[in-house]
């Protein structure tokens, strides 16, 4: 009755997810509620909910403060050097543009909210695209698969999934798997060299021409779909105001602190080293460098009140995704349904298959990530296969990183807001983004997956 149940809730939660019946807050809340009652749990289904919301307080406050750090330090003008640094470098050479676009998805990918990259990178980016007429698909498709491959940060999303879903730390899942991290940026890295070389030879190498920056001549710029009217080149102007930041690096903000970059850009570097180096608990990092962050960048109480509120939507909405995940989770292992459902798969899968069941996992996560949400995948289909892989001695913390590797496609699927939002800044439709983009995706994530496996993180047999 157990595994019937739990196939049922996880079949009822995916439904609700998918068919976009219920967000992922309500479906995680009432779903398991009703079948841990189904079950029998009875008023003992407090206490259950409970122990799992204790065990994710430090993963909501990570999401927390790691949101609120990264949304500062974009407010601050941390990132808009590197914005007109690449502006500057691109001038009207195609293949330097689609490297400039990988290397600044990547740099803002940090904050780990997709719609913030694409934002930044389809304003800054974009009328240079158009100037130069390289086509707006290969903008998409290097700042997907940046993104994608970053998206394995902790404070990104499917870490934290993972980790919450599993009752494990999401510093042991991600610290180990930089090597893998590192090695899929440098696969996107070629491919956006490869991309601007074919977009070089297909249009030419453009004659720069100084008085587009001074007119703001040109073709037309889109955003959305819809024109706005001209925009320069970026070849000289030390502004940076190429492609005028539109909606993501407002020049002239209220917000920038530019006689802070240097303390920005420093107190981010030790942040991240720390991090990596796993000194402190990233929670408690990321509460000491928020606080610093906020003191030093907007010393009045109102702005730091202020500050906090411009990126409220992003907390509210994630750490409430933690808090609801607690639910299903408490109640899967209260109830005794990830043993049974797992006892259920260790019979179905044959023997010689359990030891690989990692790899097994990793290979899933590509297709499954792409055809159903984070959440149905992590809070869904992990913890049984997860549970089913203890009989064959696989940590859960290895079975986790297995399953972050298929991120570099799951970010391509239509099922992601952020890469609709990103298709539709760019102009272009989803179809000729994916004709693109997902087989290089396919690619990286295998190369992040053997590269986990060859430095013995993801065990194989």
């Amino acid at each position: 009755m157990l595994v019937i149940l739990g196939f049922l809730m996880v079949a009822a939660f995916m439904f609700l997810i998918l068919t976009k019946r219920a967000t992922p807050v309500v479906a995680l809340t009432l779903v398991p509620v009703i079948f841990g009652l189904l079950a029998g749990a009875g008023l003992g289904i407090g206490d259950m909910i409970t122990d799992g919301i204790k065990s994710l307080a430090p993963t909501a406050a990570l999401l927390f403060f790691a949101i609120i750090f990264f949304g500062i330090m974009i407010d601050v003008g941390l990132f808009d050097p590197l914005v007109r640094g690449i502006l500057r470098l691109v001038r009207n050479d195609p293949m330097k543009l689609v490297v400039g676009t990988a290397i600044l998805a990547m740099v803002v990918s940090l904050d780990g909210d997709g719609s913030t990259t694409f934002i930044i990178v389809t304003s800054a980016l974009l009328p240079l695209y158009l100037k130069l007429g390289v086509s707006p698909v290969i903008l998409t498709v290097v700042a997907g698969l940046a993104n994608g491959t970053m998206n394995i940060i902790p404070w990104g999303g499917p870490t934290v999934r993972a980790a919450s879903a599993l009752g494990i730390s999401p510093s042991d899942v991600f610290v180990p798997m930089v090597p893998s991290m590192i090695v899929g940026l440098i696969i996107v890295l070629l491919f956006a060299v490869h991309l601007g070389i074919m977009e070089r030879r297909r249009i030419g190498k453009l004659i720069y021409e100084p008085e587009l920056v001074a007119s703001g001549g040109g073709g037309s710029i889109r955003k959305g779909g819809k024109g706005t009217g001209g925009s320069g080149t970026g070849g000289s102007d030390d502004s940076g105001e190429s492609g005028q930041f539109f909606d993501g690096l407002d020049p002239n903000r209220d917000t920038l602190r530019p006689k802070l970059l240097w303390f920005n850009a420093a107190l981010t570097v030790i942040l991240l080293v720390i991090l990596v180096m796993d000194i402190l608990p990233i929670p408690v990092l990321f509460m000491i460098a928020a606080s610093i962050a906020l003191t030093v960048n907007f010393p009045k109480v109102k702005e730091q009140g202020d500050a906090i509120a411009r990126h409220s939507s992003s907390i509210v909405s994630v750490v409430a995704m933690v808090l609801a995940a607690a639910i299903l989770t408490g109640v899967f292992q209260g109830t005794g349904m990830v043993e049974a459902m797992a006892e259920w798969l260790l019979n179905v899968i044959p023997a010689g298959m359990g030891p690989y069941l990692a790899v097994i996992t990793g290979i899933l996560s590509i297709p499954l990530t792409f055809f159903m949400t984070n959440d149905a995948f992590y809070f869904g289909i992990l913890p049984v296969l997860t549970e089913t892989a203890s009989k064959y001695g696989i940590d859960p913390v290895e079975m986790a990183r297995a399953s972050i590797t298929g991120q570099p496609v799951h970010l391509q699927s239509p099922l992601v807001p952020a890469i609709l939002l990103l298709v539709t800044l760019a102009g272009v439709s989803l179809a000729d983004h994916h004709k693109k983009v997902l087989w290089r995706a396919v690619v990286v994530s295998l190369a992040m997956l053997a590269v986990g496996i060859l430095l013995g993180q993801i065990p194989f047999g």
